[in-house]
């Protein structure tokens, strides 16, 4: 991971994404903009309202919206930042009010983060920050046949499986019991979506891997999903995961914790035992 300081002209220019318009009336969300006023402020609601010379753009809403904003920007190389208006706040982590004072006293740093390129028989199907996971469409079981770098695995079968980026760790591959890792690690986690193997567990790989899946599946259809984008592919299909060509450029506070996050979103080591420092 690279982090260095960024030094903006006088006037900041920063797109704001809202997913949802409704959060255009929620009251924490004016003073935040009333504090930037003297930035250059406008909408974005796709790539192609990107102006020349964005410094940032806020993803304002939930980690559902960073989402969508940071594959709006793929391979501009402008900034992302969470503004937390959602319930969790793993990727939009920050408080509207913390927001517009680290802005403009420069208190942050941009950190690149992994994504993941996919080909669906040979043909580009997209790019994803937190996983791409292929699961059943019916009751009937998923056969998966998993390819790294050229050496097989057992096949799985499962409800599906998922290739995790290290940011996507806290998602998804949580919920399938898969290995909690720092944002800044370079590796994939393939895991098995509820398996009927009973020897089979979450695989850690390096992201410079090649990783190749072969669908199985009796109805002849499954889901393929990458991050909050989904739709239905054939029973056979094959489907190519690598890194991509390019980082997602995160802005992170000076204030913000992966770790802190953990333990206040998470409540990651919660124990009588141990006092409010987890210690």
């Amino acid at each position: 991971m690279i982090k260095f300081a960024v030094y903006f002209r006088d006037r900041m220019k920063l797109a704001i994404y809202l997913k949802h318009e409704s959060l255009r009336s929620e009251k924490r969300l004016a003073p935040m903009l009333a504090e930037l006023k003297d930035c250059e402020l406008y909408d974005v609601r796709s790539r192609d309202d990107l102006r020349p010379g964005t410094d940032m753009v806020l993803s304002v809403g939930g980690d559902g919206t960073f989402l969508t904003a940071a594959t709006m920007v793929a391979g501009t190389g402008v900034p992302v930042l969470g503004v937390n208006l959602g319930r969790l706040g793993f990727l939009s982590e920050n408080r509207p009010e913390d927001v517009a004072q680290a802005l403009l006293k420069g208190d942050y740093t941009i950190e690149d983060r992994d994504m993941l390129q996919s080909f669906l028989d040979g043909r580009d199907a997209g790019i994803a920050l937190n996983e791409i996971a292929v699961t059943r469409c019916t009751s009937a079981m998923l056969g998966v046949g998993v390819t790294v770098d050229g050496q097989r695995l057992p096949t799985y079968w499962a409800d599906g499986l998922l290739v995790s980026t290290s940011i996507g760790s806290t998602a998804y591959s949580l919920s399938v019991g898969g290995p909690i890792c720092l944002p800044d690690t370079h590796v994939f986690i393939i895991a098995p979506i509820a398996p009927h193997n009973l020897n089979v567990r979450p695989l850690v790989v390096p992201s410079s891997a090649r990783i190749e899946l072969e669908l199985n599946s009796r109805d002849g259809a499954a889901t393929f999903t990458r991050d909050n984008a989904h739709m239905q592919v054939y029973g056979s299909a094959k489907i190519s995961i690598s890194l991509a060509q390019f980082s997602l450029k995160r802005v992170r506070l000076a204030q913000s914790s992966f770790i802190g996050a953990l333990q206040q979103k998470l409540f990651w080591g919660e124990d009588v035992r141990n006092d409010e420092n987890g210690r």
